[in-house]
């Protein structure tokens, strides 16, 4: 049966919020230009900054009406989950310690949660808010952008397809350099305090995204793992560089890089993946790109959109081959598999097959990987499992 009351109009965009992303905040300025690029949603609503006159400020310059801009996320909740058109969704952008609070107020509420990663700060937290998800009748999304990109869907599909055979070897890094010494700006500040990033810094930060990136495309999952974590900056509570051991189901094995303190490198993000029959090798910085080569052969380069892609990739891209596309289009992509689950679920029909995004489960294994790294580099390096 499809629901009736809040919406209006079955096939009209999403009605989204946002907690989170005022002013000055890069990360919210990505989710808005996600959330229009394939018009799928409308923002309507915001509690933008817990500041009440920044959050005004970000709010008028949206130009969300008066009555929509509220000066906390709770209040929002509240009024929203009345409104005969308040939001369908809210997306959560915010440092990492206030994702659990604010998710859950709009969970309890019915309304579905688009949340950044990682899921939350701390592990105790995300158990709660997987169960908070689990109970709700809402759904929740985790934006693992780089999920969305189109290769990375072929990838997975090869894989999962047996094109490289049974998978021994998984290797995958995110390195970066923005940090390699004291950054004084409102991005780097939270992420060094351990109060509101939770204990992780560049295995929070960037390693969940490797970690997610190398589970999502090998199909597998982490058993057990062994880590080595630096603060290389005088005085800096957590980690800005991680060497990871992984032990995945079924005996493949894997190591993660992360750092922020590698000069030279942007967003160095780069997945290898390697079985019995071939192997499959990506990179971030060029991502309509992806060489695969089957065992005794030549390399094969396989581009988005190109000769030998499949259904599945080209669902996830929107111009021909040759024109580049990436991040911004990868981030779409998760909002708009997100709009399908929504639409689905405001008809009362089921979620289409062919729609993957990451889930709560996803983010609560996220926290899992940086409290098992945490908890392993504290036992020099001592293999620990995960959970």
């Amino acid at each position: 049966m499809a629901i009736t009351g809040r919406n209006e109009s079955l096939d009209g965009p999403v009605r989204l919020g946002m907690v989170g992303g005022g002013k000055d905040a890069f990360i919210g300025g990505v989710h808005r230009m996600a959330a229009r690029l394939d018009g799928k949603y409308q923002l309507v609503a915001g509690a933008l900054s817990s500041t009440p006159e920044k959050a005004q400020e970000s709010g008028q310059a949206l130009g969300l009406d008066d009555d929509r801009i509220y000066n906390d996320y709770k209040a929002m909740a509240i009024r929203e989950a009345r409104l005969k058109n308040g939001i369908e969704a809210v997306a959560i952008v915010t440092p990492n310690h206030v994702h659990y609070a604010a998710a859950r107020e709009f969970l309890k509420r019915g309304i579905h949660v688009i949340c950044d990663k990682p899921l939350t700060s701390t592990l105790g937290d995300a158990k709660k808010l997987v169960k908070a998800a689990e109970s709700a009748d809402a759904l929740f999304i985790l934006t693992h952008n780089y999920t969305g990109y189109p290769l990375m869907r072929q990838a997975r599909e090869m894989i999962a397809n047996g094109d490289l055979g049974k998978i021994r070897l998984v290797q995958v890094e995110y390195v970066q350099d923005w940090m390699t010494e004291v950054v004084e700006n409102k991005q780097a500040e939270w992420r060094v305090d351990p109060s509101k990033s939770g204990l992780g810094g560049a295995t929070g930060d960037i390693g969940t995204h490797a970690f997610n990136l190398a589970n999502f495309v090998s199909g597998l999952s982490v058993e057990s793992l062994s880590a080595d974590l630096q603060s290389f900056v005088p005085g800096r509570q957590v980690d800005d560089n991680a060497h990871v051991m992984l032990r995945y189901e079924g005996g493949a094995r894997g190591t993660l890089w992360c750092s922020q303190v590698a000069p030279g490198n942007e967003n160095g993000l780069r997945l290898r993946i390697y079985g019995d029959k071939g192997g499959l090798e990506w990179g971030q910085e060029n991502p309509n790109q992806l060489w695969h080569t089957p065992f005794g052969e030549p390399k094969r380069l396989l581009t988005r959109a190109g000769a030998g892609s499949t259904d599945n990739a080209n669902r996830m891209t929107r111009i021909p081959p040759g024109h580049p596309e990436g991040y911004l289009e990868g981030f779409a992509n998760i909002y708009t598999e997100a709009a399908a689950a929504i639409v689905a679920k405001r008809k009362g029909e089921a979620v289409p097959a062919e729609v993957v995004y990451p889930t709560v489960q996803d983010g609560l294994s996220g926290v899992q990987f940086i409290d098992a790294c945490v908890r392993s580099s504290k036992r020099d390096s001592a293999w620990v499992s995960l959970g």
